[in-house]
């Protein structure tokens, strides 16, 4: 049997977002070991706090401080943590109200094992040592066995005013995943190692998609009918990118581009080097680069031949 392919991939990015007036409250409380919900206009405490009334739509800003004790609402035991979540060690997701909220808060809670959670359990905040504002600021829950705070029970209005604001955070967002391509890209990434191009064509539209997914997506077939096509192609379109991405040894300005390889009926990307980034135009015909060892071409470059009539490739756009 073929070896069966497969690699471990992520996607990874920071997501950065400005604060309104009742977020910004909320994660520089945090900050200060304030926990701060919002009031709406039928009487409910939310917590973590919305600036729009999630049943009437209407803007709250009616910032009340609640209580640092709660209650466990629901909650799944999490046997193996994984990287980025709130402790190393086995623990439970657990909702839990805070005295003086009508709604739930989702974070950890650190207890032993599973048979020490359940639902109706008593927990309070573990605050972390170094606070920034921002969710993490709760370390966690842990179990409580104490009675409620006082101030609690009827949550005290805030102003929600504090110095040096938390107005914006960065939350870093990525995905792990083990990728295993299928049949038709096994075979795209085995030609790739041969320093060829292969695609399949599709036995209705006869068109020639790269890289192959088995099946046509405009005829929704299955394809199997293998064709090599470039090595040359033309751009198509193409984007200067202007900011250094992490982990890649590439100097910016670079150029990234579609290219539509001769004989395919899809463009690829690839970037485009050999050429000042702003001499890149639509209809350049370029060539692939290889480096030693690489299974796939490290950049495009100019073939020296005229460019393309927009007419042989406008269908690729």
């Amino acid at each position: 049997m073929p070896e069966v392919l497969k690699a471990p991939l992520a996607v990874e990015f920071p997501f950065t977002r400005s604060l309104g007036p009742v977020q910004s409250a909320f994660l520089t409380g945090l900050r200060e070991r304030v926990v701060l919900g919002v009031r709406t206009v039928d009487g409910r405490v939310l917590v973590p706090p919305v600036e729009y009334d999630p049943v009437t739509a209407d803007e709250i800003r009616d910032l009340v401080e609640v209580g640092t004790t709660g209650t466990v609402t629901t909650w799944a035991w999490n046997h193996e943590p994984r990287r980025g979540q709130p402790l190393d060690t086995p623990f439970a997701w657990v909702l839990v109200r805070l005295d003086g909220a009508d709604t739930a808060l989702l974070h950890a809670l650190d207890a032993p094992g599973p048979d020490a959670v359940r639902t109706g359990m008593r927990v309070r905040v573990r605050w972390a040592a170094g606070r920034t504002g921002a969710i993490t600021d709760i370390a966690c829950f842990e179990p409580y066995d104490g009675p409620a705070e006082e101030a609690s029970a009827q949550p005290a209005p805030h102003t929600g005013e504090f110095a040096d604001a938390v107005t914006g955070i960065v939350a870093p967002a990525r995905l792990d995943y083990t990728y295993t391509p299928g049949r038709a890209q096994s075979a795209y990434l085995d030609a790739l190692g041969g320093r060829r191009t292969v695609g399949e064509r599709c036995p209705s539209c006869r068109k020639v998609y790269v890289p192959p997914r088995g099946a046509c997506p405009t005829c929704g077939v299955a394809t199997a009918e293998r064709v090599e096509v470039g090595p040359r192609g033309t751009v198509t379109t193409f984007c200067i990118v202007n900011i250094k991405a992490k982990n890649l040894d590439i100097e910016v300005p670079y150029v990234y581009a579609h290219i539509a390889l001769d004989g395919a009926d899809l463009a690829l990307h690839g970037r485009v080097g050999g050429i000042p980034y702003d001499q890149v135009r639509m209809g350049l015909r370029v060539e692939p680069v290889w480096t030693t060892g690489a299974r796939f071409p490290d950049h495009y470059r100019p073939t020296g031949e005229p460019d393309a009539d927009y007419d042989t490739y406008k269908e690729l756009l």
